[in-house]
């Protein structure tokens, strides 16, 4: 198979037109939805766990002593570290079945130096201003804020061979654990696919119609101020479509490397971002 031919192909998967057959693999349904809130309740509740004890906090506190000194290191020496996290399974210890979709799970570290915590969560927060730093944001708005819990807008783009843009709405919500230590929840409330972006028949497809390539988003935050800067920490998962039967062994490398390479942006994003405000005072 030629190079033009797989992205061609790959196209054609991401935008749901691959024909009769798979057009129903891009319907969500009420099966893969109970599957989906399964899972992300039951990360939840193991996230919950880690966060309510007093010693570890962050995810690589819980891996060996060993492996904790590598990845402080690595990430010291300003590495970005993204791994795909280990699947989350139910009560018996098996694996959730998803049915007609895919649950994308990963981690992702940074160390932004030379900055507090204080800092650098009002940076974060400023949820305007987010247009401006992030390669996958189009629009940022702030919806509204009571307290640490924020509604906020975002119009993102994903680009793989094909550019598909979603407006999205997402709630936030903060948590202080001491003065070193933040955590937050981002749950996407809203993920609407645009049809025709950026012209005047512009319109959100439904989830009956979309190319399923994004169809739910949560991110876990944690945030810690350690050795002069914070090490920021995102655990992301995310649920797409299933792949077309067949077509496994060249789409599925492709698709699952769209929720990767977003967390390394956003991570690069608020690293960059941060240095790049800076440098404006």
């Amino acid at each position: 198979m030629t190079y033009r031919n797989l992205r061609i192909l790959l196209a054609l998967f991401l935008v749901g037109v691959t024909g009769a057959s798979e057009a129903s693999a891009a319907t969500l349904t009420p099966k893969t939805v109970q599957a989906w809130e399964t899972y992300a309740q039951l990360t939840e509740k193991r996230i919950n766990s880690e966060l309510a004890g007093s010693g570890a906090f962050l995810v690589l506190d819980f891996k060996k002593p060993e492996e904790r000194q590598r990845m402080r290191k690595f990430l010291k020496e300003g590495n970005v570290q993204t791994e795909k996290a280990q699947k989350t399974l139910d009560a018996q210890g098996k694996e959730i079945p998803v049915g007609d979709g895919i649950i994308h799970h990963w981690i992702g570290s940074i160390f932004v130096p030379n900055i507090t915590l204080r800092t650098l969560r009002l940076w974060v927060q400023n949820y305007d201003r987010h247009v401006d730093y992030f390669a996958d944001v189009e629009k940022s708005r702030l919806i509204s804020r009571d307290g640490e819990s924020f509604r906020i807008f975002l119009r993102l783009v994903r680009k793989k061979f094909i550019t598909v843009r979603y407006n999205t709405e997402h709630s936030v919500v903060y948590r202080d654990h001491s003065a070193t230590r933040v955590s937050s929840r981002s749950i996407a409330t809203k993920i609407a696919e645009i049809a025709d972006a950026g012209t005047s028949t512009e319109r959100e497809k439904t989830s009956a119609d979309d190319s399923g390539f994004m169809w739910r988003l949560n991110s876990y935050w944690r945030f810690e101020e350690t050795d002069g800067g914070v090490i920021v920490e995102c655990e992301s998962i995310s649920l797409s479509r299933a792949i077309p039967f067949g077509t496994g062994w060249f789409v599925r490398p492709f698709v699952e490397s769209v929720p990767k390479e977003s967390l390394y942006d956003m991570l690069v994003g608020i690293r960059d971002g941060v240095k790049k405000e800076e440098k404006r005072k």
